[in-house]
């Protein structure tokens, strides 16, 4: 007889006989999809206002604030954003919110980041599609509410993270068709970029020629971080956040990630010379960000000779 098990905050190791019973009962599954899809362009409009920006050292910081209001850093400043957000799946971090509310959340950020990013710059970000009962397409709320804020899309990379797992399969019906469901073993990586597709300044790229191939394939292969390792139930491997910063700036550009959670986006940016800017509510994981950041390696910030000591705010 299958153990039953059930969701707990850092995800599920077998899905044989498992209740989902708490995953579905999230508010996030109160919403029609339809309905949120017509809300999109009044929602984008609702949550845009005007950020006062606060005159403070910036580049090379861990921001312990809400990336809603990232009043810290200048317009037209960054180059890069690569973030992952919480994905309301009930991780020991998300809230229980609404589709509505959480896609007001998403459009808040998309402003700021918008404002922040330099003409030509660019906003990547990891995002995964959710349950099927309905199937929530993630990705594709995420891509009509981005172009509503007014990025341009500049393309999708699908992050393959595993080719399946022993004694592991899928919710629903086993060996039958009365009610068989799909198992992700990917995620997206969906590309916009501010104002223009070509970035008016130049620089120095540090990618060769053999990565610039390979990060140019839609498909990536990189295998998933240990959440029980980094402390995090959500980390992205720091092979993906270099992915995307070698392919996307230039060494000595400034790389924000507005969820920073544990700090990989800033861990990869440091040990590729490039600035980093983080935001993240939660202490804790600023805490492990700060940790992860004062281990990694040393390596030289172009736009003034050296890096600070990190440290978060």
């Amino acid at each position: 007889m299958l153990k039953k098990t059930s969701t707990y905050s850092f995800g599920v190791s077998k899905r044989e006989g498992h209740d989902s019973s708490p995953f579905y009962s999230r508010l996030i599954y109160s919403d029609n999809i339809s309905d949120i899809f017509r809300k999109i362009p009044g929602i984008v409009q609702r949550e845009k206002s005007e950020t006062v920006v606060v005159e403070t050292e910036w580049k090379n910081r861990i921001f312990c604030h809400s990336s809603e209001d990232m009043c810290h850093i200048p317009d037209n400043s960054i180059a890069l954003s690569f973030t992952s957000p919480p994905y309301c799946s009930g991780k020991d971090y998300d809230r229980d919110v609404s589709l509505e509310e959480y896609l007001s959340l998403i459009a808040r950020v998309g402003h700021e980041v918008f404002r922040c990013l330099i003409p030509g710059g660019r906003y990547v970000v990891n995002v995964a599609a959710l349950g099927r009962k309905p199937y929530i397409p993630m990705q594709a709320l995420f891509h009509f509410l981005h172009c509503e804020i007014g990025f341009l899309p500049a393309g999708e990379i699908i992050w393959v993270k595993s080719r399946g797992q022993k004694g592991s399969c899928a919710w629903g019906s086993w060996c039958s068709a009365k009610s068989p469901r799909l198992r992700d073993i990917h995620e997206y990586l969906l590309v916009f970029v501010k104002e223009s597709f070509s970035r008016p300044d130049k620089g120095i790229s540090d990618i060769d020629r053999d990565d610039f191939l390979a990060n140019t394939l839609s498909v990536w292969e990189v295998r998933p971080e240990s959440a029980k390792r980094i402390g995090h139930p959500a980390p992205f491997p720091v092979e993906l956040a270099k992915k995307v910063i070698s392919l996307y700036s230039y060494v000595g550009d400034a790389v924000l990630d507005p969820f920073m959670g544990s700090g990989t986006t800033l861990v990869a940016t440091k040990e590729m010379s490039r600035t980093y800017v983080g935001y993240e509510i939660e202490q804790k994981y600023c805490e492990i960000a700060n940790e992860r950041l004062k281990n990694c390696a040393d390596t030289k910030d172009n736009s003034d000779g050296s890096f600070r000591n990190s440290g978060f705010a």
